[in-house]
């Protein structure tokens, strides 16, 4: 774990160093863009993981998959510029995520929030933790007055207007920042009906549930990391009861 945060935290120097500054710009395809900072994070993450862990796999959303850590017994699962949309606006909404994955799970996470130095761990049965501050999940049980987070994208195209009868809708750029967030109380739910991939999701799942909630696909259904196709069907996070709760909403609104 000092090792992963060192590291992040020096990635999220390097991100800062670009930030509202001068870096370049491309789309790897439409409405998906990369900048040199998301470059640089993620080569100096994975020359520092490989140098240290060099029988660990690799997963990260700017490297070039292989088929490699599928035989692997742990996988680093990393997005080293997780809300690039919101760098390149300015807004402080971003974060790298790194997760430690074994047997198909998350066993440590750090998400790290730069712009805000805001810095999100946790580890297998050891709970989740802001600095010296044990996280928890809001024990709000109702989704009457729910505070949920949700990304711009989906908020604009009206996918969430159904809920906004019943709670307030904020929208918030990074996936793995909204998992951090809800992990700490900070927002009750968070959601997405959009495919993740599985480095949006893997260290924000293992904070959600180390800080006693529950992160499923937006149907309701377990995560599994480290498939030979690692794109999930989207995201559901909250307490339980909070989670079941919208799960049975969501059912309401099919029928």
């Amino acid at each position: 774990m000092k090792f992963a945060v060192d590291v992040v935290r020096r990635a999220g120097a390097a991100i800062l160093s670009y930030f509202r500054g001068h870096y370049e710009l491309k789309e790897k395809s439409k409405g998906n863009p990369v900048t040199s900072a998301d470059l640089a994070a993620d080569a100096l993450l994975r020359e520092a993981f490989a140098r240290d862990f060099p029988e660990d796999g690799w997963l990260s959303e700017e490297t070039a998959d292989s088929t490699d850590r599928l035989g692997r017994r742990r996988v680093w699962v990393v997005d080293p510029l997780d809300g690039t949309k919101e760098f390149v606006r300015g807004r402080p909404e971003f974060a790298t995520s790194v997760a430690l994955v074994e047997g198909g799970a998350p066993r440590l996470a750090v998400v790290y929030n730069p712009a805000r130095d805001e810095l999100f761990t946790a580890e297998e049965g050891k709970g989740a933790w802001q600095g010296a501050a044990r996280l928890r999940v809001s024990t709000r049980a109702r989704l009457e007055g729910a505070h949920i987070l949700a990304s711009r994208s989906e908020v604009s195209a009206r996918f969430l207007e159904p809920l906004r009868d019943l709670a307030t809708v904020e929208s918030i750029g990074s996936v793995a920042y909204k998992l951090a967030l809800v992990a700490a109380g900070r927002g009750d739910l968070t959601l997405s009906v959009r495919p993740k991939s599985e480095w949006d999701l893997a260290a924000g799942v293992l904070l959600v549930g180390e800080a006693g909630g529950i992160a499923t696909d937006v149907a309701g259904d377990p995560m599994l990391f480290n498939r030979p196709e690692p794109r999930i069907a989207g995201v559901l996070a909250a307490n339980p009861e909070l989670a079941r709760r919208f799960l049975r909403w969501a059912d309401s609104k099919k029928s």
